[in-house]
């Protein structure tokens, strides 16, 4: 191509972004959605927009390492800068052929983030990106670099700058300028910096040695030392400010051998596998964490059944209901926190908006629990992945030291969904099977989001990783740490990849046993490559999804069983998970001794009393250990449940406030006779009527404390059957996750935002035709009514292209491009080029008009 032919260098980003199509463009506002909203008006506006500081901030955000230290390059480098000389900052002098394989495709991003603009021999990286990555004294780089020689001399003396020049063997010139681009030149040519660096004392050299790779900022006294001395007198370390000296960027770049970083890291860390289990004991366990998931969130619903705990003033569980939660679901409290915040999450748990305000659980948990098993594990998961209530953070502090409280304010985190979701797309990369070692995730993430962890070690996106793989775990996502096959199919990830023969179980399951330990390492050639296409689903494809991985988890979930065994001791033992109402009423009737693979219930006089309270008779009770016992039922049960049985009832308690009535007066004597009774305040009103001062609840407690089985009766001295109410919340909505910045735009949307950007600028970019008079600002001419109407029916004559602004009936102003049809009854229609299609506009709401050239094309 000749040069007459050759395309003009952009001089702006805005028409390099003019420069750009629209898959380009798309892409852009698909990675940088902030610079859609709202849609700019035109390429400028949008090029202006991108240069923000909050935009760019967010931009470098999204960053990884390399690409990041690829910009960090070339904010200490000339401006502009040509493609050779970024690659001598990242590769160095001795070229790392990693660094220079994957250059291209860092500045690639950067450039379709529009952080970079321009061809190869002329990169610039947009002002406000060197701004903020450029080194200062106040903002150090991260490269540890320094100023140049001619910002350091900024405010030097031309004579103190000529007695440098001097000492460093160049020859004198006439003025400052000369002085320092001779200084600059000497310090950037490696021979003559080799051989001026050959005659340093080795005390001076062990200066710059620790100057080198930054801080590059040393304080120094009135009267240095000769080593220190020896190094100013030549520039080498130049003062920035009385007693601070500092070592120049190009003296620090001949030291380092042309490396902007110390080390730059073009390949991300891998994440290695720990150990490696046979894919059908990873299914099997994780199916078998599943199903306790299932069973502890229904626990947890149980003991909220006819009402939680109280809701804080200020919001959420107090310590003392969490850690009680803690107890009775038999876990730990982080653990406990993790199961209410996913109830909540799901759906399932809210507060039930009453004046005494509590939690309880929602009409959506009776709906849940009549789901086969799979499909209620897919509602948990499904809650689980877009969460971004973070049950990690309970027991924190806030930004303002308080507390932060399980289901209370606080502890939303946008990035948890992104992190979760790439912990497990990272898990799908590794072989069937494999368990990831748990800190080369984190540092996999470190890598990827640089500047979210630049802070300290512990980020909060490592932290979001580590509980994201523990949580995976509880909920039988993974199996021994690696990702099931129906974690895969939650993600839509592909079949695992393959395993060679060393580590890999057969077709149909035989191979070698499984590693001996956590120490097995996964050998370097089973890591495939990651899974670039491995993103976030929409909504409706996680339903496609979460149906396929219920699907895979139902044969791997054990079948309820209808049966139990009887034992002499007066327990029973389920060896698997119950049906419904066999664990319904073995729950009335029987206390959980123990769980595990197998759970045992202990029958007690009081768990027996208990079932009696509810309305069965002791007929019943037998009936129904007949019915379910796969062993006979042992003697002493149903002695235990004939003894109370018979005493159940005997005694009757109503209100007086409260009385006490019994056909055998030998038994109200022994209750008056107990010391224990003191405190009721009972009096005798009759032979077989004993009145008390507490209240029937009292009274009933304390008499059961007693010993007695007393029964309630009604004010007509019916037996009360006293049964269990569920509490239910009115109908509730999950919560809704707290999205990162804002959406992504949808095709629909980014098409739309194309075409209007393309009009826009179209009508900023196209000259006007001779006599027209553009307003200020870019803003089409004000013009009056009747110079509007003449100006449309001219252009509908002559196909004219027509710029205008509008005000809708919202009173909302806006710029378009149109092509008038027909002008009639106070109505202009015309092919809008700004929505590209025909709109019919009111002539009064149209505020200006502008003729475009005939090459408006």
């Amino acid at each position: 191509m000749s040069t007459e032919d050759r395309p003009a260098a952009p001089r702006s980003l805005a028409e390099a972004l003019r420069g750009r199509d629209d898959v380009s463009l798309g892409a852009l506002l698909r990675g940088r959605p902030d610079l859609i909203t709202p849609v700019p008006t035109d390429l400028t506006q949008l090029a202006s927009r991108a240069g923000t500081r909050a935009s760019v901030v967010r931009a470098l955000e999204r960053l990884d390492r390399f690409t990041l230290q690829t910009a960090q390059a070339l904010a200490v480098a000339a401006d502009p800068a040509t493609y050779d000389e970024l690659l001598g900052l990242m590769a160095g002098d001795d070229a790392d052929p990693a660094v220079a394989q994957a250059l291209p495709h860092a500045l690639g991003v950067l450039r379709e983030q529009a952080l970079v603009w321009g061809a190869d021999d002329r990169l610039r990286l947009v002002r406000t990106a060197r701004e903020l990555l450029a080194p200062s004294p106040q903002h150090p780089s991260p490269t540890g670099l320094g100023p140049t020689v001619q910002e350091a001399t900024a405010g030097m003396s031309p004579g103190r700058i000529q007695e440098i020049v001097s000492a460093a063997g160049l020859p004198s010139t006439h003025d400052s300028v000369s002085a320092v681009t001779a200084l600059t030149e000497l310090f950037t040519d490696r021979r003559r910096m080799a051989a001026l660096l050959a005659k340093a004392p080795a005390d001076s050299l062990d200066v710059l040695e620790r100057l080198v790779w930054g801080p590059p900022y040393g304080q120094v006294t009135a009267d240095p030392a000769p080593r220190l001395r020896w190094l100013l007198d030549r520039g080498l370390l130049l003062p920035t400010a009385p007693g601070t000296v500092v070592l120049p960027r190009e003296v620090a770049l001949h030291l380092r051998r042309g490396l902007a970083h110390r080390t730059p890291e073009p390949v991300p860390p891998a994440v290695e596998a720990a150990a490696v289990h046979r894919p059908q004991v990873v299914d099997s366990t994780a199916a078998g964490q599943a199903y306790t998931a299932l069973a502890t969130v229904e626990e947890l619903l149980k003991d909220w059944d006819e009402g939680g705990p109280a809701v804080l003033r200020a919001g959420g569980l107090s310590v003392r209901d969490l850690k009680r939660t803690a107890v009775a679901l038999d876990v730990p409290e982080p653990v406990a926190a993790f199961w209410v915040e996913l109830a909540y999450a799901a759906g399932l748990i809210a507060p039930d908006g009453e004046a005494d305000e509590r939690y309880a659980a929602t009409p959506a948990y009776d709906e849940w629990r009549e789901l086969p098993a799979a499909e209620r594990w897919s509602r948990l998961v499904t809650a689980w992945l877009p969460a971004t209530r973070t049950a990690g953070l309970v027991g924190g502090r806030d930004a303002k030291d308080r507390t932060l409280s399980a289901l209370g304010p606080g502890l939303d985190r946008s990035a948890a969904p992104e992190v979760r979701h790439r912990v497990l797309a990272l898990l799908a990369e590794l072989p069937e099977g494999a368990a990831p070692d748990a800190e080369s995730v984190p540092a996999r993430l470190r890598w990827e989001r640089p500047l979210r962890g630049a802070r300290h070690e512990d980020d909060l996106r490592s932290r979001l990783a580590r509980w994201a793989l523990s949580e995976a775990e509880l909920l039988g996502v993974t199996g021994r740490g690696a990702l099931s096959a129906h974690g895969r199919a939650l993600l839509g990830a592909p079949a695992a990849p393959a395993q060679s023969p060393e580590g890999s179980a057969g077709p149909e399951g035989s191979g070698p046993a499984e590693p001996s330990g956590p120490g097995d390492k996964l050998p370097v050639h089973h890591r495939p490559a990651p899974l670039a296409h491995l993103t976030p689903l929409s909504p409706a494809e996680q339903a496609v999804a979460s149906a396929a991985a219920a699907r895979l988890l139902t044969p791997l979930l054990p079948e309820p069983l209808d049966h139990v065994l009887l034992q002499a001791d007066l327990t029973a033992v389920a060896p698997g998970p119950l049906q419904r109402p066999l664990a319904d009423m073995l729950g009335v009737l029987a206390d959980v001794e123990s769980k595990g693979g197998a759970t045992v219930y202990r029958f007690t006089p009081g768990s027996v009393r208990r079932a009696l309270d509810a309305g069965q008779s002791a007929s019943d009770l037998h009936a129904f250990l007949a019915t379910h016992s796969r062993t006979p039922v042992p003697q002493p049960l149903t002695y235990l449940i004939d003894d109370v049985a018979r005493r159940h009832g005997h005694l009757r308690v109503g209100a007086a406030s409260a009385y006490v009535r019994c056909d055998d007066d030998a038994v109200l004597n022994e209750i008056l006779a107990d010391k224990r009774a003191a405190g009721l305040g009972l009096r005798r009103l009759a032979p077989t009527v004993v009145a008390a001062l507490t209240d029937p609840a009292g009274l009933l407690e304390g008499l059961r404390a007693m010993g007695f089985a007393p029964a309630a009766e009604s004010a007509e001295g019916d037996v009360l059957i006293t049964r269990a109410h569920s509490h239910r919340t009115p109908p509730r909505t999950a919560p809704e996750p707290v999205p990162e910045g804002p959406p992504v735009p949808d095709d629909t949307l980014l098409a739309a935002a194309l075409r209007a950007i393309r009009a826009g600028d179209l009508a900023s970019t196209t000259p006007r035709k001779p006599g027209t008079v553009p307003a200020g600002n870019g803003e089409p001419p004000r013009t009056g009514s009747a110079e509007t109407l003449a100006t449309m029916q001219a252009a509908v004559l002559t196909g004219g292209t027509l710029w205008i602004g509008y005000v809708n009936a919202e009173g909302a102003a806006s710029q378009r491009v149109i092509a008038p049809i027909r002008v009639e009854g106070g109505f202009v229609t015309a092919y809008d080029h700004t929505a590209d299609e025909v709109r019919t506009y009111p002539l009064h709401r149209i505020t200006g008009v502008a003729e475009l050239a005939d090459d408006a094309d």
